[in-house]
C-alpha cells in the first residue's frame, strides 16, 4: 500500500488557488507591434474569457454556471408529486443485501446504487447534478455544493465533502464531493430513508453484522470493530 503524504493546508490552498487561476496568458507575437495589435488581442481575449473554461475546476464563475439558470434557480420546486411509477421506485424498500456497513457501526447503501434507483425512475440524462459555486478547503476536506435537477425541476442541494491528504488526490476527492452530495440530496426522494430510521437501523445490525475485537497485522493494536456477518476480516486486521 503506497503511504500518503500529508501536506500542509496552506500547500492545499496554493493547489487550489493555481488551479482556479488556469494556465497564464500566452504573449502574441505581435504584442510590440503597435497599440492596434494590442487592442485587437484584447477584444478576442475578452470575447473568449466568458467561454472558455480551461483550468476552472474550483473557479466559482465557470461559464457553465454563470450561463445557466441553475446556478441559483429553484425552479419547479414542490410544484407537484411525481407519478405513481416514479414514487414507487423511489419509495420502495431498499434490499437489505445492498447494504454496507463502516467499520465504525455506520450502516449504509453505495453510491452506485442511488444513481441506479435514479436511472430506473428518470431514465439515463433525466436527472442530473448541478454545482453551485466552487469548492472550498477546510483543513484536509474539499468540499462543495450541488443541486440535484430531475426531469428540469429542481428536487434538492446539498454539499458534498470528501478528505485527501495530497495534492495528487485532487480528483478523487472532487468526484468524491459530488457522490456525497448526490447522497445527501436522494434524502428529499425519499431513497433509502430507511438508513436514518433508528429502528431498522437497530434490527439490521442485530440481523445481519457482528461486532468484534480484531488486532492489527503489523501494528499490533487491538479495535472493537463492525462487519457483516456474510463477510470475514481482511488484512490487514484478524479476529485473534
Amino acid at each position: 500500500m503506497l503511504a500518503l503524504r500529508s501536506i500542509s493546508n496552506s500547500r492545499i490552498i496554493t493547489v487550489v488557488k493555481r488551479v482556479n487561476s488556469g494556465p497564464a496568458d500566452e504573449v502574441s507575437p505581435s504584442a510590440n507591434s503597435g497599440s492596434g495589435s494590442k487592442s485587437a488581442s484584447s477584444s478576442s481575449s475578452s470575447s473568449s474569457s466568458a467561454t472558455d473554461t480551461s483550468g476552472s475546476l474550483f473557479n466559482p464563475s465557470e461559464g457553465y454556471l454563470t450561463d445557466s439558470q441553475w446556478s441559483t434557480s429553484f425552479n419547479g420546486v414542490a410544484a407537484e408529486p411525481f407519478d405513481a411509477r416514479i414514487t414507487d421506485l423511489l419509495m420502495s424498500p431498499i434490499a437489505e443485501t445492498d447494504i454496507e456497513i463502516k467499520p465504525d457501526g455506520l450502516i449504509y447503501l453505495p453510491e452506485i446504487k442511488y444513481r441506479r434507483i435514479l436511472n430506473r425512475a428518470f431514465g439515463p440524462g433525466g436527472w442530473g447534478m448541478v454545482p453551485r459555486g466552487a469548492h472550498s478547503v477546510s483543513g484536509r476536506t474539499l468540499s462543495r455544493e450541488y443541486a440535484l435537477i430531475c426531469l428540469g425541476r429542481f428536487i434538492s442541494q446539498a454539499r458534498g465533502e470528501q478528505d485527501f491528504f495530497d495534492e495528487s488526490g485532487l480528483a478523487t476527492a472532487t468526484e468524491g464531493c459530488k457522490s456525497n452530495a448526490l447522497m445527501r440530496c436522494c434524502k428529499d426522494l425519499g431513497i433509502a430513508s430507511e438508513l436514518w430510521d433508528p429502528a431498522f437501523i437497530a434490527q439490521f445490525k442485530a440481523k445481519h453484522c457482528v461486532e468484534e475485537w480484531v488486532t492489527h497485522a503489523t501494528k499490533g493494536n487491538k479495535k472493537r470493530m463492525w462487519r457483516l456477518a456474510s463477510r470475514q476480516w481482511e488484512y490487514p486486521w484478524a479476529k485473534k
